[in-house]
């Protein structure tokens, strides 16, 4: 049994249709169903649903005690950087609090293996000649979410320290793709256009991220499951660093909009300038590389959108 932690939000969900296009059936997703997750991302599919709170320990074991799972691919967290900065302890409540009870009820049901998705946030902000981000990259979390994300990692390598537990981290660069909240820079571009709509970007957009399509993701969460080692960190890039304004212009053109729409807005606190992902590791070890381009993905993306409005 395979349990999906988050899998009625963005990465999650896009996650369990992979399994399933790999003939994996036996899942339960487990979800709290909050403003960013939908049943409706699960579409065909009826795996069971267990709608909890993954920091309500007695609504978990009651789900560990039904089931029993053997595998668990953690993907739920809070996640929007500006939201934490508001309130931190929703972040502190899922990813932390939610995360080690997770790990303390795998040791006690003897999980096989935990796989625990993390963010290329913990490392902190590059400058824009710094090389990119390595396993080895010393944590240096700049907002509450990303401190949050690093201490749920710190819990994750402690637990297969201390226990034994089978576990592996993995920390990836931007997704984006089909299912993504509609708060998210890309899908917030790609409905604003059709809606004709302002498109707000802080500062002067010049801040860069490394962005993968969710798909390669996912692909490289399964490789990593059937070929990885216990207890390693590997590093998830879309070996594709662009500026927000630039990515915003992408947009734009292939919808063929106006650059009109554009409108710049104050900084958010913490903004880190740069992230980019270093994808040796997975190269040599997993032979896994992202297979679409931007422009391949945001088409997708961008269809996908529009026809989820149909």
């Amino acid at each position: 049994m395979i349990f999906v932690t988050g899998a009625a939000g963005f990465i999650g969900s896009n996650f369990v249709h992979y399994l399933k296009s790999n003939t994996y059936d036996n899942i339960v997703i487990l979800d709290k169903l909050t403003y960013a997750a939908s049943t409706d991302n699960l579409n065909p599919h009826t795996f069971p649903i267990e709608i909890v709170d993954i920091a309500n320990k007695k609504q978990l074991e009651r789900v560990f005690q039904t089931y029993r799972p053997r595998f668990i691919f953690h993907f739920a967290a809070e996640s929007h950087v500006d939201n934490s900065i508001e309130d931190a302890t929703p972040f502190v409540d899922t990813n932390v609090t939610g995360t080690l009870n997770l790990l303390e009820l795998s040791v006690m049901y003897k999980v096989e293996k935990f796989h625990h998705i993390s963010t290329d946030e913990v490392y902190g902000s590059l400058g824009y000649d710094d090389p990119p981000f390595t396993e080895e990259t010393p944590y240096n979390p700049q907002n509450p979410y990303s401190a949050s994300k690093a201490a749920s990692d710190h819990f994750v390598t402690a637990f297969g320290n201390t226990y034994g537990l089978p576990v592996v981290i993995t920390n990836c660069s931007n997704n984006y793709g089909p299912r993504q909240n509609k708060e998210k820079l890309i899908p917030k571009t790609i409905n604003n256009i059709l809606e004709g709509k302002k498109i707000p970007i802080y500062a002067q957009g010049q801040n860069i991220r490394d962005w993968i399509y969710v798909e390669d993701h996912c692909q490289a969460i399964f490789e990593i499951f059937n070929k990885g080692k216990v207890g390693e960190k590997y590093n998830i890039g879309g070996e594709c660093e662009v500026a927000n304004i630039n990515l915003v212009k992408t947009i734009i053109r292939l919808m063929g909009a106006s650059e009109d729409l554009i409108e710049f807005v104050d900084d958010r606190p913490g903004h880190d300038l740069r992230y980019a992902i270093d994808n040796v590791k997975i190269i040599e070890t997993i032979n896994w590389h992202p297979k679409h381009t931007l422009e391949e993905g945001l088409l997708k993306t961008i269809n996908w959108y529009k026809n989820a409005r149909t």
